[in-house]
């Protein structure tokens, strides 16, 4: 159970800042493009999605590379 903990955290910190990231990206381009700084609400929902699939991926490969380190012990 420890190493699924571990991948866990791993990679729902990967995938916060990437999601961070890309909001923070979009944002600045809406500046750029109207001048405000207005947060529109399908970048939440698009910020979101970004979370969701960074993270599942992330998780998925940061369980494997415990295992394997795991088992190399």
């Amino acid at each position: 159970m420890k190493p699924n903990l571990k991948a866990c955290g791993q990679a729902m910190m990967t995938a916060m800042v990437n999601a961070v990231l890309a909001v923070a990206l979009m944002l600045l381009v809406e500046f750029a493009i109207s001048g405000s700084f207005q947060v529109p609400e399908p970048y939440l929902w698009a910020g979101l999605l970004i979370w969701l699939v960074i993270f599942a991926g992330q998780f998925w490969r940061q369980r494997h590379l415990c295992r394997s380190a795991q088992s190399h012990e």
